[in-house]
């Protein structure tokens, strides 16, 4: 699901999500696969354990070591995000930032205007060297990415553009709740910041996507009619699936079912057309129509407008706190004054760090919730375990359980793989014949 999908430079948070990628094929995925040899006694514990061993070593300690170096960027991103927010309060730079602001106008929303784009320019600036690492050189290391820099480096831009331009207008508004309601402020700005959200859900597909890929309608109806039907049996208003040219950037699999109010589109990308079976893609596109069904992305921005007000409520108190003891060190006047933002950013982004486990598990409880409807939906089994291999080539398969607690935002892919062995299992002891990964021909590109 792609809400605060992993996806594009501005990330909206609710940007998605979601949604499952892969990037390389597995051996051992075909016909001939350990898993696909069960019979009608199928022991699913033995069956996942199959489908794991079948993934070569070499694979297996690559994607581990990809995935685990997340870790670490998660920690590194946190200390440059904090390391930049004291610099500009210690250094006094975000007071002169505000000081140059005030010289330039009298009107505050303009002073708040000059103040964002200056600050976000200058966080982007500080921060590009990770983020070049992290987005860039680190996924050519792993094979995951195949953009050049220059296009790479486009992107980033582009992605600048829609920041400064949003995040302006999102701190204007802000900051005008801040003069109005000093002491309220907390309760506002959460109803703020969710009307933002939803209103990025609702252009994101209309006017920031296309800024990065291109979006045709898919003219393969052996794909597209079993998608379709899919869809209408489940009511999603909807009447053609959309291609998009992902692989110019990645190889990773991506779909998604997204928009709201008469945007709603299902899209997938091209590298999923090319490395997975039909079998394969109805499982991916049951599983993003699950999220669509069973309301994620409502529940999720209501889960999100809950944090926030509790953050906001805690900031609050931190904040006044931090300004009454060091305020005149920082030359920060208050909650209203500008000056004071890189001290909200770093209340807010130790708070996110701290909740990583809790936001990660709301997030996989949701995806597991699509995976269960996926697999009743599309009854592929074998297929759905396919893709979660696929998944493993950028995801730790079998993590501990206080690892997938505290990094997993979607379920493992030893996760994945029993509970389809489990579907498995208990529709072959009634006596049904599940749809298999492996009687659906290689879908091929012409």
């Amino acid at each position: 699901m792609s809400v605060l999908s992993d996806e594009n430079p501005v990330q909206t948070s609710i940007q998605s999500a979601t949604s499952g990628d892969a990037a390389v094929k597995v051996n051992g995925t075909g016909n001939d696969s350990p898993a696909l040899q069960q019979s009608t006694s199928l022991n699913p514990a033995a069956a996942t354990q199959a489908w794991l061993d079948s993934v070569p070593k070499d694979r297996r300690e690559r994607s581990d070591a990809y995935f685990e170096g997340g870790y670490w960027l998660l920690l590194w991103n946190y200390a440059l995000a904090a390391g930049v927010s004291i610099l500009l309060l210690s250094s006094r730079i975000s007071a002169r930032l505000r000081n140059f602001s005030e010289r330039l106008t009298r009107y505050k929303i303009l002073q708040v205007a000059c103040y964002s784009l200056l600050y976000l320019l200058l966080v982007f600036i500080v921060s590009f060297p990770l983020n070049v690492y992290e987005h860039f050189f680190r996924e050519h290391q792993f094979g995951l990415a195949t953009r050049t820099f220059p296009a790479w480096f486009r992107e980033q831009l582009i992605g600048l553009g829609i920041t400064l331009i949003t995040g302006t207008i999102f701190f204007i508004v802000l900051y005008a709740v801040f003069r109005r309601a000093a002491k309220t402020w907390w309760i506002w700005g959460t109803g703020v910041a969710v009307v933002f959200s939803f209103v990025l859900v609702f252009i994101a597909p209309v006017f920031i996507e296309p800024l990065f890929n291109t979006y045709k309608p898919l003219t393969k109806p052996e794909i597209s009619e079993p998608i379709l039907a899919m869809a209408r049996a489940n009511e999603i208003p909807v009447k053609q699936v959309f291609e998009v040219d992902a692989s110019r950037q990645t190889t990773r699999v991506s779909a998604n079912v997204s928009g709201i109010l008469g945007t709603t589109r299902i899209a997938l990308n091209d590298n999923l057309l090319k490395q997975c079976t039909i079998s394969e893609i109805r499982a991916v596109m049951a599983h993003e129509m699950g999220h669509y069904v069973l309301n994620h992305g409502p529940k999720l921005l209501t889960y999100l407008g809950l944090f926030i007000l509790m953050g906001f409520a805690l900031t609050r108190v931190l904040f006044d706190a931090a300004v009454r003891r060091w305020g005149d060190k920082w030359g920060v006047r208050g909650i209203a004054d500008p000056a004071g933002l890189p001290l909200l950013a770093l209340l807010f982004s130790t708070l996110l760090f701290l909740a990583t486990p809790i936001l990660n598990t709301v997030v996989r409880v949701t995806e597991r919730e699509a995976d269960a409807f996926g697999i009743n939906t599309s009854r592929e089994p074998n297929a759905m375990a396919n893709v979660a291999l696929k998944l493993g080539a950028y995801r730790k398969l079998n993590p501990t359980p206080l690892e997938e607690f505290i990094f997993y935002d979607h379920p493992s892919g030893r996760a994945r793989i029993r509970m389809a062995m489990d579907w498995k299992a208990a529709n072959l002891s009634a006596g049904e014949s599940p749809r298999s990964g492996s009687q659906n021909q290689k879908q091929t590109e012409e």
